[in-house]
């Protein structure tokens, strides 16, 4: 059995509007002595008056519960209460789920389906500072953020979604001919808008640029 780094246990309260859901979490920490449920609540509206009562570490919070948004009470209880570290235990594995609780500021997502050795171990790791994400889901946020992040580069670069277009016909082998007749321009504009792209990029010519783009994962 696992001890806890503090000279209490770490204090939990299990927010979840099934009773046995919150029966069951209680049963499985119980048999962790550095662990305490100090509480259970089945919507926010529990919540807030259970945390001005009781010194709580660590919020265990479904997402959906009586028609009530889970994350927008992880949100409350984060502004409201800025040293207790919240995570989301929840069924729903959407990557939109995801990206809202941890722009609420949550400390976990984990699945209702991690094992029971997971939980206790992740209460532990969230209560030394880390955050945490169920495996399933790492690699679904990592490619959002990837592509975020993308998109914030190429509108720091000045180009376009129209810009991204001309470099993937150029990419393709189109000329410049090609390319007016394409985008309904003279020939004369697609220089310039390519001579313009090449500023954007800090290329040399039109190959440099395909590659910088390559590079960037922008095509």
């Amino acid at each position: 059995m696992a001890t806890s780094e503090y000279d209490r246990p770490i204090r939990v309260l299990v927010v979840d509007d099934h009773p046995v859901v919150r029966q069951g979490l209680r049963s499985l920490l119980s048999g962790h002595a550095d662990i305490s449920v100090v509480g259970e609540a089945e919507d926010g509206a529990e919540v807030f008056p259970h945390l001005a009562r009781h010194e709580t570490d660590i919020v265990l919070l479904d997402i959906k519960m009586n028609d009530q948004n889970g994350i927008e009470i992880a949100r409350r209880i984060r502004q409201s209460y800025p040293t207790i570290k919240v995570i989301i235990l929840t069924t729903y594995d959407d990557e939109g789920y995801v990206q809202q609780a941890l722009e609420a500021g949550v400390h976990g997502f984990l699945l209702k389906s991690v094992s029971h050795d997971t939980l206790p171990d992740a209460i532990r790791a969230v209560m030394s500072g880390e955050k945490l994400l169920s495996p399933t889901l790492v690699s679904s946020v990592i490619s959002n953020y990837q592509k975020l992040a993308q998109e914030q580069a190429r509108q720091e670069a000045g180009l376009s979604s129209a810009d991204l277009q001309l470099l993937q016909e150029i990419a393709s082998g189109a000329s410049t001919r090609e390319l007016a007749d394409r985008f309904y321009w003279s020939e004369a504009t697609v220089k310039r808008k390519v001579q313009e792209i090449l500023e954007k990029l800090g290329a040399s010519n039109r190959t440099h640029a395909i590659a910088e783009a390559i590079r960037r994962g922008w095509i």
